[in-house]
Order: structure tokens, then sequence, then C-alpha cells
């Protein structure tokens, strides 16, 4: 089975990110990371997972992302095609998820780190859960392994620590509305007045004591959705670190570095 991959590329509204500014360029999805705009390292691994068919990239400003040359190449190839960003993350999935064949793969532009098979691992694994919606976690040891710099806040559950791997699963159109949790902008380690919104009163207090498994957790949001949401425990750690900043830029940079260096 060959699911979709939609690779969320826009830009907040007004604003020039700061390594987009430094770098020279519009947005920051095509900011160099080893010499790669951001997002052909995400695309290239998309296109060449087994698991992954078409793909959609989600943009405001699509022109410097289809000048990359394997985003001409899969374009032409008619695997790969944009849709127009929205005004907030939520409209831009729906607007990317519109005439798609399902499933879904979310991913972000700045997952550098994800390779092939870690997008192959995901989407197995959601087809093994069965799961109308699922989220990729990576263990709090695995991320700290992979880099200490690499994370700074953890999901704390009873099971252990995990962090988001910015990359989701929807497996059918009826499940996109688990997207609307993200409405309130999402980043609930940073803001966890969004828990309440998202998620209900009793579960942020569940969040903040650690009282329950990741499974559970999801299991009692399930029902607020009426379908099975899924927690997917990746087995790299590197796949929860994402370009957010300068410091995580540099992580992504020193990892990649070492992976040419051990593949020479």
């Amino acid at each position: 089975m060959r699911v979709t991959g939609l690779v969320m590329a826009g830009r907040r509204s007004g604003t020039l990110d700061p390594l987009a500014a430094r770098a020279g360029v519009s947005q920051k999805c095509v900011v160099p990371v080893c010499g790669k705009p951001m997002i052909e390292h995400v695309i290239a691994a998309l296109a060449a997972c087994v698991r992954i068919g078409k793909i959609r990239v989600v943009a405001h400003e699509p022109a410097e992302i289809a000048a990359i040359p394997l985003v001409t190449q899969l374009q032409q190839e008619g695997r790969l095609s944009f849709r127009p960003g929205a005004f907030n993350l939520v409209d831009s999935v729906y607007s990317g998820a519109e005439g798609a064949e399902f499933p879904l793969l979310i991913t972000t532009a700045d997952n550098c780190l994800v390779t092939p098979e870690g997008y192959a691992e995901f989407v197995d694994k959601a087809l093994a859960a069965e799961a109308g919606a699922a989220a990729a976690l990576a263990r709090k040891d695995d991320v700290i392994a992979a880099d200490p710099d690499g994370q700074a806040r953890f999901y704390q559950f009873s099971d252990g620590g995990y962090s988001n791997c910015n990359t989701y699963w929807v497996g059918d159109r009826a499940a996109l509305v688990a997207t609307e949790v993200m409405r309130g902008g999402g980043q609930f380690v940073k803001f966890p007045s969004r828990i309440v919104k998202a998620f209900g009163v009793l579960n942020l207090f569940r969040f903040y004591l650690g009282s329950a498994t990741k499974e559970k957790l999801f299991a009692q949001v399930s029902r607020r959705f009426g379908f099975p949401m899924v927690p997917i425990v990746m087995s790299n750690g590197e796949f929860a670190i994402d370009v957010d900043n300068q410091r995580t830029f540099e992580v992504t940079e020193r990892l990649l570095a070492r992976r040419t260096a051990l593949s020479a």
C-alpha cells in the first residue's frame, strides 16, 4: 500500500524567519542545510520511500521550492504537486488534503533528519495499528543519545518522556477532524493552556501529573473524536529533531554530516 505524502511548507504571515533572513531567502523551507534547501531533504526522503506515492507540498510561495531541480523533476513525472497554503496550519492541511488519496502522511518541511526508512516505519506501524489518526513520537533517551542539544522539552507520560516527531497520519477523510487539535497552534509543551482547548481539563491534569501512559491518554482523546488515535514510537531519536532555530540548525547539520561520514 502506498500513501500520499503531505509536506507543510508554509510561512507565518508578515514575518521573516530569522534563519531565512540570515540565508538571504524569503522563506525558511529553502534555507540551505548541508548545502541543500531543507525541504529538499524531506522531499528526497519521501520520494525514495517505498510506502509513499504522490507527494503534495502546501506552500504560500511555491516558486522558490519549484525551482529546486528534484522538485522540478518530480513535477514533470507527475508525482509532486503544489497546494496553496491557508491562513493557519489546520486550514492548510485541509487545502493539502483536498482531492488527495488517503491515507495521508503529514510531515513538515524542516524534518531534514527523517529517512526513507523512517517514513516507511511510520506508515507500517500506523497500518498495523489500524489507526484513524496517529502521531510519531521518539523516546527521550533516544533523542538525547542522538544529540544532547536536539530537543529542550519533552512530553512526560507514566511510561517515560517522549518528543514529537512532527509526522502525522490521517487514515481517511473523516479523520481529518483530528487536525483540529492543532488549530490553536499546537506546541502543547510550550503552551499548556492549548491542551485544555484541544483535549479537555482532565487530560491536562493527566498530562502534567504524568499519571497515564501515552496509549491511555491517546485512547481517551480517541473517545472525543470517535476513531482510534495512536501514538507511534519511532526507532530513531534523530527523527524528533527538526530545524526550528539556530541551535537545531547546527545540530541537524552535525547529524547529517555524521551520516555522510559513516556512509563514505
